[in-house]
């Protein structure tokens, strides 16, 4: 059986990366002929759960196992790869082409905390499902308060 390697992190970017990808991203909804080549395509996800899972299922058909990574923390979860170009027909003359090739990624926030180091993964039929196990609710400690002299 083969297994998909998870890496843990803490941090996944900070808020200011997230707004220059916004940004960027409408830079290229405007101007899409200047940036064809240095386009990300994001693949489509479900999130959904249990009452003691978060279920994650992305849509990577035509991703080699070994052309994506997946980090995981208890509160996001980030898949990146790239998708290859197949072989086109030099003599061919293409009248409609939507699959999309190229790197992608995606940085999922969870909708509850999961424990990192419960999780199953199935890669089949071009769909990642990863079984994230719910934390245990947080403990609520009572500090006893004494008095200063």
């Amino acid at each position: 059986m083969d297994y998909i390697k998870i890496k843990f992190a803490r941090d996944f970017g900070s808020t200011t990366a997230e707004t220059e990808r916004s940004f960027e991203d409408l830079f290229h909804a405007m101007k899409p002929l200047f940036t064809l080549t240095s386009q990300m395509f994001q693949p489509a996800v479900d999130i959904y759960e249990t009452p003691d899972q978060v279920i994650v299922r992305i849509e990577i058909a035509g991703v080699e196992k070994n052309d994506f990574s997946v980090e995981l923390s208890r509160a996001a979860l980030r898949i990146r790869g790239v998708r290859k170009v197949l072989t086109r027909k030099a003599d061919a003359v293409y009248r409609l082409a939507e699959i999309q090739y190229g790197p992608f990624e995606r940085v999922l926030r969870l909708p509850t905390a999961v424990d990192p180091e419960v999780t199953s993964t199935v890669y089949r039929n071009g769909f990642l499902e990863l079984r994230l196990a719910k934390s245990a609710k947080p403990k609520v400690y009572k500090i006893e308060v004494t008095e200063g002299e």
